[in-house]
């Protein structure tokens, strides 16, 4: 996969839309936007704005550029032992079941927030 698919993946599982991850990386909508909708070089991000994106994605330049396996290994790996299981199992489950969890997730931590 590419930056773009990476991306768009990124995005899917830390749960940011679009206009979050411009205003936490400081890069405009229109560009995120950009980057997500076209496979051009213009689409591609600079080595400064792939810091910014990959730092608030919580992964390596190297991963968000190239999805490389290890690199994902090697951040997963830095997780508690639980969350590391809870993902795998997680990864397992089809797209309808990972929904319902994120939804559960959601409820769970809304929850918390109003204890």
């Amino acid at each position: 996969m590419g930056f773009r698919e990476n991306l768009k993946e990124l995005l899917e599982f830390s749960g940011l839309e679009q206009k979050e991850l411009a205003a936490q990386t400081g890069i405009s909508l229109r560009t995120i936007e950009n980057y997500l909708k076209q496979a051009t070089i213009s689409s591609i991000p600079s080595a400064d704005k792939a810091v910014l994106i990959a730092q608030v994605l919580g992964v390596s330049v190297e991963y968000l550029v190239t999805g490389s396996e290890a690199q994902r290994e090697k951040t997963i790996a830095s997780l508690r032992p639980d969350i590391r299981a809870l993902l795998r199992s997680i990864e397992l489950l089809d797209e309808k079941d990972r929904k319902l969890i994120l939804v559960l997730a959601e409820g769970l931590k809304e929850r918390k927030s109003k204890a």
